[in-house]
């Protein structure tokens, strides 16, 4: 079984070593390089192979997630850093997840589960081949929008149309909302019969409703298992 190859990018020296023991510690990863900033990174990145990148957030020059736009082909990113106010925004990037400083060996583990190789072997693993969709093309007002996935907050079914919301603006699309589902992921929930809500954009829920965008969306009783998701 190949090893799991790893970069860690930090410019704090104790956080590298603390990464690099709990690595060291498991049989299955490799660490390929270990980075004070993102220029640092971006040199490992061209020069090698990497699977898993343990990135921090705050650094000079270049932050964590102005790094993550920049690169066209990321690996899997868990975030370690100590700040709590970057949750929300980072969870845009598909980042595997968010762990905060100091970091538990526990907690640590339970980030690397989250970790699956994005290329397999198996030829009966065909599904686990396709990259994660980032875009979906709707067509509306006569054009085709690219509108990329992780920037829609919420849908909602209108009769024959479903209108897709995001911070910016709001698409009316000729589909019905039950069809809209089969091209969605596990980002996106219903949590009623005429509202699909993005996991990632919900600011707050109840047993009544839920709030996106500033907006209270009712919950549906027999979508209430779906807060579990939430």
């Amino acid at each position: 079984m190949n090893k799991v190859r790893c970069l860690i990018v930090d410019d704090e020296s104790i956080a590298q070593r603390i990464i690099s023991a709990y690595l060291n510690d498991l049989s299955g990863y490799e660490i390929v390089g270990t980075c004070r900033n993102a220029m640092e990174a971006m040199v490992v990145l061209k020069d090698h192979k990497v699977d898993l990148m343990f990135l921090d957030i705050e650094m000079p020059k270049l932050n964590g997630l102005d790094f993550l736009k920049v690169l066209d082909n990321p690996p899997s990113v868990i975030l370690t850093t100590a700040h709590r106010n970057y949750a929300l925004e980072s969870y845009e990037y598909e980042i595997l997840d968010y762990l905060l400083k100091p970091i538990s060996f526990e907690r640590f583990l339970k980030a690397l589960k989250r970790y699956s190789p994005r290329e397999q072997s198996s030829p009966n693993q065909e599904a686990d081949l396709v990259p994660r969709k980032k875009y979906i093309y709707v067509k509306s007002d006569r054009k085709t929008f690219k509108l990329l996935l992780s920037n829609i907050a919420y849908i909602e079914a209108m009769n024959n149309y479903v209108i897709f919301h995001t911070p910016q603006k709001r698409y009316v699309v000729y589909r019905s909302i039950s069809d809209l589902l089969t091209e969605l992921d596990d980002r996106f929930v219903r949590i009623h019969k005429s509202f699909v809500v993005n996991k990632i954009k919900v600011l707050s829920f109840n047993k009544e409703s839920v709030c996106v965008l500033e907006k209270d969306l009712p919950l549906g009783k027999t979508y209430r298992d779906s807060i579990d998701k939430l």
